[in-house]
């Protein structure tokens, strides 16, 4: 087996991890790093269950190759929560009770927090578009907007 080496950031810490050449980032984040709220939905960049954020953009990790984040920053569920505190969009989707079996849930909130981080103040539009990449089979989508403007509204007062 051929391997070479990566090193990245990963949640605000660098890795350097060694990997086969066609590696999806996907299944290094998920059976290399252990970090399972990564999921694999469709394997084809439709359902944005494997969703991250690769230098402020999301991504479907199903279709990146990792050797392609090599120096780049990923962001996945794991990095929002700091110090046992959750991010702000991690407890408005359980303050909505936005979530059913939460195999999506990271994927949106992921979304969300790369639309909050370039645009705060979106419109119930714009939040519908950012998201538009994530599918759900439990809930309707309507707690999740509303969690996400409740975010949005907070740091518009703040």
């Amino acid at each position: 087996m051929v391997t070479f080496s990566l090193s990245f950031t990963l949640n605000s810490a660098p890795v350097h991890i060694a990997i086969e050449p066609n590696a999806r980032l996907l299944d290094v984040l998920r059976d290399q790093l252990g970090l399972t709220g990564v999921k694999e939905g469709c394997g084809v960049g439709e359902c944005g269950a494997c969703t991250v954020i690769i230098d402020g953009e999301t991504a479907d990790s199903c279709l990146v190759l990792a050797a392609s984040v090599a120096g780049k920053s990923v962001t996945t569920i794991e990095g929002l929560e700091q110090d046992g505190i959750l991010h702000p969009l991690q407890q408005a989707v359980l303050d909505h009770h936005a979530l059913q079996c939460g195999f999506c849930t990271p994927g949106f909130i992921l979304s969300a927090k790369a639309l909050l981080d370039k645009n705060p103040h979106p419109t119930r539009n714009e939040i519908k578009t950012a998201i538009s990449g994530n599918l759900c089979r439990c809930t309707g989508y309507m707690q999740l907007i509303e969690a996400i403007e409740d975010v949005a509204g907070a740091r518009q007062e703040g």
